[in-house]
Parts: structure tokens; C-alpha cells; sequence
């Protein structure tokens, strides 16, 4: 009797260590895709720019960084953006938003992507990541 309380231990401690790997850490909320590394953030090349001066001078498939707020949510993944210079709008996929960190029109934001500049028609920022600055 005492060998099988033994190996029923055993067994026991066995499966609970194998469900408390096979937990996920971090952002446990809804995904599509699994949660993506923390990934680099020291100094970057990228230049910290104006609106006005990426919509005047920019050019195409152009990377740039903007500092300033998300005014308001136009749909889709289109948000309009300011900073003291003018208006932007740009696109953001639901995965750059920071998991568990709300963001409004008061959130000062820091944004790196790319420069959609359009021949015709509403030249636009595809943000490839958002990053908090401050309230």
C-alpha cells in the first residue's frame, strides 16, 4: 500500500509541473496570433520628424518617427494623428497597441513606420510600432 500512495505522489506532482509549464505568460487576452517578443528598444537612426514636414517632403516607403496624439479613431485602422505642426492620418493593426495600456486623445504617443506618399489623393503613416511617451 505504501509503494502505491508513493507512486500516486508521484503522479500527481508529475501532471501538476506539466500543467504549470504549459501556462501561458504575459498577455493571456484575446489573439489571433501568439504575443510577440518585447523586441528592441534602444536608440534608433530613425529621424523624429514633423507631420507637416513628412507630408511636405517626404517620400515614398520613407521610415520616420512621430511624437505626438491619436485625436480620433476615423475606422478600420485609420486614426488621425497630431503634433504642433499639423494632422496625419495614419494606420495602426490592432497588434502595435500596447496589451493592457489604454490610450486616448491626451496619450502622447511616439510612432515608427513608413510613408504611404500618394501622387492623387490623401498621403498616410503605416505605424509599425507604438510606443507610449506619456499622459
Amino acid at each position: 500500500m505504501n509503494r502505491i500512495a508513493k507512486l500516486s505522489a508521484i503522479t500527481t506532482l508529475l501532471a501538476a509541473s506539466a500543467f504549470a509549464i504549459a501556462q501561458p505568460t504575459g498577455y493571456t487576452g484575446p489573439s489571433n496570433k501568439p504575443a510577440a517578443a518585447a523586441g528592441y528598444t534602444g536608440p534608433t537612426s530613425v529621424p523624429l520628424m514633423k507631420a507637416k514636414d513628412l507630408l511636405d517632403k517626404g517620400k515614398d516607403d520613407q521610415y520616420a518617427r512621430l511624437q505626438g496624439k491619436l485625436l480620433s479613431h476615423k475606422g478600420g485602422e485609420e486614426y488621425e494623428f497630431a503634433d504642433a505642426s499639423g494632422k496625419i492620418t495614419v494606420e495602426i493593426d490592432a497588434k502595435h497597441f500596447p496589451a493592457g495600456v489604454s490610450i486616448d486623445q491626451n496619450t502622447v504617443v511616439e510612432l515608427t513606420g513608413e510613408f504611404d506618399k500618394e501622387t492623387f489623393g490623401e498621403s498616410s503613416f503605416d505605424v509599425k510600432q507604438l510606443k507610449v511617451v506619456g499622459k
